[in-house]
């Protein structure tokens, strides 16, 4: 067996027992804030009995250790309860509302991918000239807001005071009509034959994928310019660096890769944090994912979505964090090495 097939099995291991904490400690919480579930999904003008049996139905009268155990039941069948809020199971809610979510992260995902490398590369080459001082000025302003203050001024500018792009309009204009394959709306379009649909559905992406990405884009780009300046600085490129190897070649074969790995493991993090900043995103678009969902069911209490949110959400960042290690493992041969001994 390989190092890396290694690698995986261990993570998956761990990663069980993580969501098996991340699971009690979510529901544990969600069954002490203070609030009746029952009468928060029927309303205040319910009749107690009718109150009553829903609680019994619901096990809400049973032992928490009771409560979780049906719980946690049905989710190992795949079952994640039935949501108060859109009274339908979980399960279809996600279905529903994870694609718009994942289809918003892929896009903000693009920019930190193509272009924190390139302006940590082009920092560090311009090092203390002003390609370098613009690149790490910006970075402090846009580092520093977050991104719900972004997707709001974004909203103001180009949405109202220089309507260039939809903003509040969900992910298509109501002019088109796009039948759902994948649940991602421009590659949707595009199956069906539709490059303006896909076009129209691109454009409401722009906004609030910017919004996401610009606050990660810039923090990655400042750690590739702070390891490409700390390698620069080694024996090996200073012993082929008087060896007469153009600066250029020294860049892209010996510094980028050593350089980019740190960056790596803080993109495939930021990648995975973007679906927990895409709470007020969403809501600020009115964009129709799984975070605004999320939103609705905390502020309703809707104990299995929001448990199932959660446990959605731990699943990606541990997920996202496998693909990283290998990635990781992949790209520097002491990690091979040292997993080796």
């Amino acid at each position: 067996m390989s190092k890396i097939h290694t690698t995986i099995f261990k993570r998956l291991g761990w990663a069980l027992i993580v969501l098996f904490g991340l699971s009690v400690i979510i529901f544990s919480l969600m069954r002490i804030i203070p609030g009746d579930p029952a009468r928060l999904a029927l309303g205040p003008t319910a009749p107690e009995e009718v109150v009553e049996r829903y609680r019994e139905r619901m096990h809400y009268n049973d032992p928490l250790p009771m409560q979780y155990y049906y719980w946690i039941a049905g989710v190992v069948k795949g079952d994640l309860g039935v949501s108060t809020v859109t009274h339908r199971g979980v399960t279809k809610d996600f279905a529903e509302f994870l694609p718009a979510t994942l289809e918003l992260v892929i896009w903000a995902g693009i920019p930190p991918i193509c272009f924190a490398l390139l302006l940590g590369v082009l920092g560090a080459m311009y090092n203390n000239r002003w390609p370098d001082y613009i690149i790490r000025f910006s970075s402090y302003i846009i580092i520093a807001t977050p991104a719900f203050v972004w997707a709001v001024l974004f909203l103001l500018i180009f949405g109202y005071w220089f309507p260039v792009l939809p903003s509040i309009g969900g992910r298509i204009s109501m002019s088109f009509s796009v039948p759902s394959v994948t649940g991602l709306m421009v590659l949707d379009a595009l199956l069906d034959g539709q490059p303006a649909a896909a076009w129209d559905a691109f454009l409401h992406l722009i906004l609030p994928a910017l919004a996401l990405a610009l606050g990660h884009t810039m923090q990655e780009a400042r750690l590739t310019r702070s390891y490409m300046l700390e390698n620069a600085g080694k024996d090996y490129i200073t012993m082929i660096t008087s060896q007469g190897v153009p600066r250029n070649i020294i860049n892209r074969r010996f510094l980028l890769k050593p350089s980019i790995i740190p960056t790596i493991s803080i993109m495939g993090l930021d990648i995975a944090a973007i679906f927990g900043n895409a709470f007020l995103v969403e809501t600020i678009f009115n964009w129709p994912g799984i975070s605004r969902y999320a939103m609705n069911a905390i502020l309703g209490k809707d104990i299995n979505a929001v448990c199932g949110v959660v446990l959605m959400l731990g699943v990606i960042f541990i997920l996202t964090n496998l693909l990283v290690d290998v990635v990781v493992i992949m790209l520097d041969p002491r990690m091979q090495q040292s997993r080796s001994k």
